[in-house]
């Protein structure tokens, strides 16, 4: 019950930091120049951002949950697990920053999920 508990803060909090981050990232506008003066720019706007802060927490509190699964389980089980976050952060990418996904990417969040379905089981 624990490693499912786990795996559940572990792929939604991995999610809402995903898309918190995106949606604080998408607010600058698309990064063009990746000069080191530039970068330090734009991570002084992202860090005043209150979604980038909250995306921050989500991945902290998903990092502490990986740990805690990587104690428990075998890391075979427990990487290929978290690709749920895949699944999850495709679908919070459409219906929350109106992502379009197009017809190969919902085959290729089919596999996904059977994959982690089969590592479940296996």
């Amino acid at each position: 019950m624990r490693t499912a508990v786990a795996l559940f803060i572990l792929v939604l909090a991995s999610t809402g930091g995903d898309i918190s981050v995106a949606f604080a990232m998408r607010q600058f506008g698309e990064v063009k120049n990746f000069s080191p003066l530039a970068i330090l720019r734009v991570l002084g706007r992202a860090l005043r951002a209150g979604w980038m802060w909250v995306g921050l927490v989500q991945m902290a509190l998903a990092f502490s949950a990986l740990l805690a699964l990587l104690s428990w389980e075998a890391v075979s089980f427990v990487i290929p697990a978290t690709a749920l976050s895949y699944v999850t952060c495709a679908l919070g990418g459409k219906y929350l920053l109106g992502e379009r996904l197009t017809p190969l990417r919902w085959a290729g969040i089919g596999l996904v999920s059977i994959g982690v379905a089969l590592v479940y089981l296996g």
